[in-house]
């Protein structure tokens, strides 16, 4: 995932897939689509700081394919969020494109906890912009840089 920023929804995500599988690789995705307000390595360390007591979780940065990605990994199963129904055409045609560079590895959705339907990364860094308080939404090392990101940008203005 591109995990720009980081939140609640994608920690949920991350703490109950590790439950389903021996090991859990989180890749860090550059999303050309996106301009994103966090580096790769910002967005990696915020992971790490946020996940580092889960054993069997291992953050890592990806560049390229994710199937290739996967398949220099090791990795039996790619996982996938899908928050919203809205999410399920792009991440489908994902899914079979994947299924037909590589059928050895398959694609798994996992739907959101029902706390967390209504979060994406996009909201909270508007709510964030606009003044809101978005502690409920994010993890406090993902607070703390959301806000030196802010004041940096305020005092080079």
């Amino acid at each position: 995932g591109s995990f720009d920023c980081l939140t609640y929804g994608h920690l949920d995500l991350i703490q109950r897939a590790r439950t389903l599988f021996d090991h859990l690789i989180v890749a860090v995705a550059e999303n050309s689509k996106k301009k994103p307000h966090f580096s790769m390595e910002e967005r990696r360390d915020q992971l790490v700081a946020c996940t580092h007591e889960w054993d069997n979780v291992e953050i890592r940065a990806l560049e390229g394919l994710t199937i290739s990605y996967a398949q220099q990994c090791g990795a039996q199963f790619i996982l996938r969020g899908l928050r919203a129904v809205s999410d399920f055409e792009f991440e489908f045609q994902m899914a079979i494109m994947n299924h037909e560079l590589n059928r050895d590895i398959e694609t798994i959705f996992l739907a959101p906890s029902p706390e967390f339907v209504f979060l994406s990364s996009s909201m909270v860094k508007e709510v964030f912009r606009l003044g809101g308080d978005i502690s409920p939404f994010v993890p406090a090392p993902v607070l703390e840089a959301l806000r030196a990101k802010k004041a940096e940008q305020e005092s080079t203005q």
